[in-house]
């Protein structure tokens, strides 16, 4: 493979830096983007001095995507590293198990993803103490004394709080605290992490960062390189590693990323004011809402307030003939994705909502369309 060409420029726009993120030198009948890499071992005579010896450690493949989500999250700076997992989950499982050992205090949000309780009972297996408090009000900040690490997710997955990164991130750190901010609701294009003083930005590329609900995979983009060096050292430990053809995927979506955030952070918006001037008061939740709570903070910290809307119905019956109702929105989980989705989120039994919360992805549809969906299952769904 040939070398990757130089770093995006910091005077690059978005659209200009999604596009040619990660892509190597340009080089003579060779691919733009070129293909995955399919190899378990490569050859390796002599002394293992390469960059790649073994499918478990590094690919090619993975190198040119790591290469652009750096410069989508850190663009223009030198010494940024990422590293590319199977999942979501396996990036945020490998912050938290390469800098926790027993003994020690982490930080998580009370009202975060679905998942995180799980992630909860297997470190206080370990025997690491786990403190959670609300993301909204920064209210992290009252739990926060001796902890080793502090994660925040915000926008926060589902409710849509947001919390002031810098300030959790300088307080942490005052008090010794190393800082992950899950950034998955957001994307790159919507908020930079490291920018706010986060240590770690984790997010699930599973989402919107690939957009099109067709793959897996997980990325975690740090600045520290002994702390990048030990999530590294993870992800050989427990192989959570992608395949080549997710990564290659993932990549070549990136370059539609910056249409999609655009199109669809407009549609969030438009879906959300037409929820709001409804006559039944539905609870509206989006970031992007002048009247919201986050809107203040957010607007301080974010470029774009992403494509998840929330609202709640009066019942779960409600709710379920809402979403039968829908022609255009798919009633499905995960959110990020250029089609509409929408579910109720009580049916895991994992968050703390109503049983007519639901949480929608708005996605790439035309907004008239999407607006006179929902507005006509709201209708026909109430009686």
């Amino acid at each position: 493979m040939s070398d990757p060409g130089p770093q995006g420029l910091p005077s690059d726009g978005d659209g200009t830096r999604a596009v040619r993120a990660g892509l190597p030198a340009p080089v003579k009948y060779e691919p733009t983007l070129p293909g995955p890499v399919f190899a378990a071992h490569f050859h390796l005579p002599g002394e293992p001095t390469g960059p790649y010896t073994y499918g478990r450690d590094e690919n090619p493949t993975w190198t040119l995507l790591e290469r652009a989500v750096g410069e989508l999250e850190a663009p223009g700076e030198d010494g940024v590293e990422t590293l590319v997992f199977a999942s979501g989950m396996a990036a945020i499982s490998s912050v938290l198990f390469s800098r926790l050992r027993s003994g020690d205090a982490v930080v998580l949000p009370g009202d975060g993803y679905q998942a995180l309780p799980l992630v909860r009972a297997q470190l206080e297996a370990y025997g690491i103490e786990v403190r959670t408090a609300p993301t909204g009000g920064d209210a992290q900040l009252d739990v926060l004394d001796g902890a080793r690490l502090l994660w925040i997710e915000t926008p926060s997955n589902p409710g849509l709080d947001v919390c002031d990164i810098r300030r959790l991130a300088a307080e942490a750190h005052a008090r010794g605290a190393l800082v992950a901010v899950d950034n998955t609701l957001a994307t790159p294009l919507g908020q930079r992490p490291l920018e706010l003083g986060a240590d770690f930005s984790v997010a699930s590329g599973t989402k919107q960062l690939t957009g099109h609900g067709d793959l897996l995979l997980g990325y975690v983009t740090g600045r520290d390189a002994e702390a990048m060096s030990a999530v590294r050292r993870w992800r050989k430990i427990v192989g959570a590693i992608p395949g080549p053809m997710e990564a290659w995927l993932a990549h070549r979506s990136l370059a539609t990323l910056h249409l999609r955030v655009e199109r669809q952070s407009a549609n969030a918006l438009a879906v959300a004011e037409a929820l709001r001037d409804w006559p039944e008061e539905l609870g509206v939740r989006y970031p992007g809402l002048p009247a919201d709570p986050s809107y203040a903070i957010a607007s301080r910290q974010m470029r774009g307030f992403g494509c998840v809307v929330s609202f709640t119905l009066p019942t779960r019956a409600r709710a379920e003939r809402f979403l039968d109702t829908l022609r255009l929105v798919d009633d499905a989980t995960s959110f990020g994705g250029v089609r509409s989705t929408a579910e109720r989120r009580g049916r895991w039994g994992g968050d703390a909502v109503p049983e007519g919360f639901i949480r929608m992805s708005v996605g790439a549809e035309d907004p008239e369309d999407l607006v006179a969906d929902l507005l006509r299952a709201l209708d026909e769904s109430a009686g």
